[in-house]
């Protein structure tokens, strides 16, 4: 089992929302990307949403992500996990990102979206109880992971349609 780090958001000063999965898959990690496995649905969903070109590189990705006020991060920093998937992660390993502080550096956030069940989990078991602010509204999205196969990609992006009412 080898310890998994997460990487800084991507967040501007004018985020209002804030997008956050688990911890980055391995496909990820090795890329140095947020949903960098081929299969994730994360990016062309928000290419649909954010009527964007579809040949964006990393960086562009990101900008555009800026560009429409989107943070995306986290919940996890580190974990011990073996393999991908957010059920291999050693429970007794975890450490959450700093959401008091990104809260404060980021106070235009009125939304979180959480990709996928257990972002939402992990959140409320471990982040909740701490935060200062909990004025935000919360909503669980389906996982864009290719692991959740049981909705279609048009099924996620009908439910993804729900961070257009906050951007």
């Amino acid at each position: 089992m080898s310890q998994n780090f997460g990487f800084p958001a991507i967040a501007n000063r004018h985020a209002k929302i804030l997008i956050l999965g688990s911890m980055p898959g391995n496909k990820s990690l090795e890329e140095n990307q947020y949903y960098a496995h081929p299969r994730n649905a994360f990016w062309p969903i928000m290419f649909k949403l954010l009527k964007s070109n579809t040949d964006l590189n990393y960086n562009q990705c990101k900008r555009l992500l800026n560009n429409n006020n989107i943070a995306l991060w986290d919940v996890l920093k580190s974990c011990y996990r073996e393999g991908s998937l957010d059920s291999s992660i050693d429970q007794s390993s975890i450490i959450t990102n700093d959401f008091n502080d990104f809260f404060m550096k980021h106070n235009k956030i009125v939304a979180v979206f959480f990709n996928g069940g257990e972002a939402e989990r992990l959140f409320k078991k471990h982040v909740t109880k701490e935060l200062i602010n909990k004025e935000l509204e919360y909503r669980k999205l389906p996982s864009t992971s290719p692991a959740h196969a049981a909705m279609s990609f048009n099924q996620k992006l009908v439910n993804w349609k729900a961070i257009k009412d906050f951007i």
